[in-house]
């Protein structure tokens, strides 16, 4: 079968896809496949696969001057252009936006080619911080409480000053659109809350202020319509921000999670209603905080999470006695399928 892995992009996100895109690529040949590396970002004048792949991830994101390099017109031209024109299936690992809101989504179903992972709309859905919330509370899965404002009002005026004094602190101040941790803030007072939202501000129109829960952060895979193994994620210090996601040695991966098997079951159950609620399909993620009251609230729902050798959903599928291998395969059947 001709598989053409869409990777790399122009999110903050870049390098962690081309990292997914390395360990995918590898298992799509050893499955047989003819494989094809496209970045999007880069329209339809491809590099070699091996420049492409040869990218590593940093302890931190992209410059944003770099990234303003890559026009997200490419991705309509790459889409357009003859790379696809005999591709079977897309096996997108973008992560981020453009690659993870539905847009490389939305192109693909115009040229009518097959992808692989959520649709257009869960996929908009899941990278809309606000909007998956809302839904959360609509389906009754506990979430933390927030406020959001767009940021052509000022942060600093009397009205959202007021809506964030009703949060209190500690806080997280995020951006709306964005995955790995990217501009995430925990704020302790009010010295520290300018610069968290001038910060987020940076990476969304919307700015998403949200109640901090201080307890266990856990992870539940999704492959198909079976929850993976719970992950406990401890980075060594701080949270669990880019740095220590992509920093070796700086977090520790409990898996399967030492908690209560009641507990552990009833956060795959939660996981797998939210995932089929917010009408996403294939493999993803769900994150959740676990409270002093033992509440599992949901933070968000990852429709492409990371898939390199390492990354979370493999090492819960290994858990589960699914090698890396077997994983990327059975995505690709789910992706054939439109599941």
């Amino acid at each position: 079968m001709r598989i053409a892995v869409l990777l790399g992009g122009s999110s903050p996100e870049r390098l962690v896809s081309i990292a997914s895109g390395r360990g995918v690529i590898k298992a799509l040949r050893e499955l047989g496949h003819d494989v094809t590396a496209v970045d999007p970002a880069l329209g339809t004048t491809q590099i070699s696969e091996s420049e492409l792949l040869s990218q590593a991830v940093g302890t931190t994101p992209p410059t944003q001057e770099f990234l303003d390099k890559l026009s997200p017109r490419n991705y309509i031209a790459a889409i357009d252009s003859a790379i696809f024109d005999n591709v079977d299936l897309a096996f997108i690992i973008l992560h981020g936006k453009w690659g993870e809101d539905g847009i490389i989504q939305s192109l693909l179903e115009l040229r009518c080619i097959r992808y692989t992972g959520s649709g257009v709309m869960a996929s908009a859905i899941a990278m809309d911080k606000v909007m998956s919330k809302k839904l959360f509370k609509h389906h009754g899965t506990p979430t933390a409480d927030w406020f959001d404002y767009r940021v052509n009002s000022s942060h600093r005026s009397p009205a959202v000053r007021q809506e964030i004094a009703k949060i209190g602190y500690p806080n997280v101040v995020k951006p709306n659109d964005q995955g790995s941790s990217v501009a995430i803030t925990i704020v302790g007072n009010d010295s520290e809350l300018d610069a968290a939202l001038d910060e987020a501000e940076k990476f969304s129109g919307i700015v998403l202020v949200e109640k901090f829960i201080k307890g266990a952060e856990l992870t539940v895979g999704i492959l198909g319509d079976e929850p993976l193994p719970v992950i406990e994620i401890r980075p060594h210090d701080g949270f669990y921000d880019y740095h220590h996601k992509y920093t070796k040695g700086m977090t520790d991966y409990l898996v399967p999670a030492p908690i209560e098997d009641s507990l552990a079951t009833k956060l795959q159950e939660i996981s797998l209603n939210t995932f089929s609620s917010l009408g996403c399909r294939g493999f993803g993620r769900v994150d959740f905080r676990v409270g002093p009251d033992g509440i599992p609230y949901c933070l968000e729902v990852n429709t492409i999470p990371g898939m390199t050798e390492t990354s979370l959903v493999p090492k819960a599928a290994a858990a589960a006695g699914i090698s890396f291998t077997e994983v990327v395969g059975r995505i690709v059947e789910l992706g054939l399928q439109g599941k």
